[in-house]
């Protein structure tokens, strides 16, 4: 007798898309309705953590299985290829799947696919607003069509960008959430964003002109969500037209989160504060995933890779060091996941450790926003980390440091090489080196476009990019 075909996977890999502004996490507006419906036929991880951040390593844990040791993956402008044994793709294809990539060619972590597919998902059309998820399903829709029409079963990887800056939602969803004049020459709220000479040219290539209120910009990163939400309910309306809704794994997650107007990171992500680290994570499977269903224990990026597979029965013998979280979704007790290691090459260099209780950042290099070298925040006090209490607390920065480090060496000695964050000395692309001074930083560093911003999603920087 035949074994059974295994289910079908579709994973929606959002780039950007922190989960305290999805109304699925209790968000005030109504940003996700489509997901927050589909969570109710499936389980969400309400505590899940991008420990790694940018894309490039976000993704690579994701797809690998692995945590930024493993994967040898640390900056966005990651040089050669990433060194876990397989990933998810080149996993599933072995196992009789079909394979295709959505708007992620090209990335060192997107590895191991049959079929990769793109779509426009930065430049704004002549309404100067950008249909990205639209443009996602254009491509979609028909490959998902097309993979329907198969005896094996497929895996779909879709990498939507709405969440990403440039925000440039359309019609309707650009004032979904804001009723105010943007344009209100007495706010001064954004004059930050355009004095921050990195990314002032940046800010300036795609907010209105003469736009003064940053609740506009904000609004328009929750009103993308809101499109891209309506947009992916396009897709698992499809897939329920074409009778596949009950054998097919369909998981929704990110990459990382996004910072707004918080911390001086303005419409951005980077900095490793928790705008950044939360991610959404749910999963649905009818008959093997429990429906309505809501863990508070901790995940992390790296258990997606586990998860998928113990779902779909296969087994690989690979030495994944994020856990399945199956045990979760049934309520067995598993030992938690209290604290971990977190990391940032974007534009900074930073790492840390996160608790439950507190957050601690150390620069490995001066930034570009002149930030002290060592930040500690209590996030029981202070969930919002508006309060640096390092100088305050010296012995919990001598603990956790010292956690840290031991976790860095454990790790170190389990894969055989020296932690990435100290060989990525190129992580930004300048070929300068570590940066000597917060000055050389902020006058090195430069966004001046939307093209190069896309660019800067490949492994090179273009020559046009430090012209400031």
């Amino acid at each position: 007798m035949e074994n059974p075909k295994h289910p079908n996977v579709i994973l929606f890999g959002i780039d950007s898309l922190r989960s305290d502004h999805m109304s699925l996490h209790g968000y005030h507006r109504l940003t996700t309705p489509h997901i927050d419906k589909f969570a109710m036929s499936g389980t969400a991880f309400m505590h899940h953590f991008s420990p790694s951040i940018p894309t490039t390593p976000g993704f690579a844990s994701m797809l690998t299985g692995m945590d930024c040791f493993g994967t040898d993956v640390v900056a966005l402008r990651h040089q050669g290829s990433i060194q876990a044994d397989a990933t998810l793709a080149e996993i599933l294809r072995e196992h009789g799947y079909r394979t295709t990539c959505v708007g992620f060619t090209g990335n060192p972590s997107s590895r191991g696919f049959d079929n990769y597919l793109d779509y426009e998902a930065w430049k704004p059309d002549e309404t100067w607003h950008c249909p990205k998820a639209g443009n996602v399903n254009d491509v979609t829709i028909p490959e998902l069509r097309r993979l329907a029409q198969g005896e094996e079963p497929f895996f779909l990887f879709i990498r939507h960008m709405d969440p990403h800056s440039p925000y440039l939602p359309p019609a309707p969803f650009e004032r979904l959430f804001y009723g105010g004049n943007e344009k209100d020459p007495d706010n001064h709220s954004l004059d930050p964003v355009f004095n921050f000479k990195p990314f002032a040219d940046f800010f300036k290539s795609w907010i209105p002109q003469g736009c003064t209120d940053r609740h506009y910009v904000d609004a328009q990163y929750d009103g993308a969500i809101a499109y891209m939400d309506a947009s992916i309910g396009n897709i698992l309306a499809e897939l329920d037209t074409l009778g596949l809704a009950q054998d097919t794994l369909v998981v929704v997650t990110s990459d990382h989160g996004e910072t707004l107007y918080e911390h001086g990171c303005f419409y951005d992500h980077h900095g490793l504060y928790e705008c950044t680290l939360t991610v959404p994570l749910v999963f649905r499977l009818p008959g093997r995933v429990p429906e309505s269903r809501r863990v508070s224990s901790y995940t992390l990026i790296q258990d997606v890779t586990p998860t998928i597979l113990e779902l779909l029965d296969i087994e690989t013998g690979l030495p994944f060091n994020g856990r399945s979280l199956v045990p979760l979704m049934a309520g067995e007790p598993r030992v938690p996941e209290p604290e971990f290691y977190i990391t940032e090459c974007t534009w900074m260099r930073k790492h840390g450790w996160r608790t439950p209780e507190w957050k601690l950042i150390r620069a490995l290099e001066p930034d570009f926003h002149g930030l002290p070298e060592v930040e500690l925040y209590n996030l029981v006090t202070d969930p919002l980390e508006l309060n640096n209490v390092a100088d305050l607390e010296p012995d919990v920065v001598l603990l956790l440091t010292r956690r840290m480090e031991a976790h860095i060496a454990k790790r170190e000695r389990e894969v055989g090489r020296p932690n990435p964050m100290v060989t990525n000395l190129n992580w930004h692309g300048y070929g300068t080196g570590p940066f000597e001074s917060s000055e050389q930083a902020y006058n090195t560093l430069h966004i001046n476009s939307i093209a190069v911003a896309r660019s800067l999603q490949a492994k090179e920087v273009p020559s046009d990019s430090n012209d400031g």
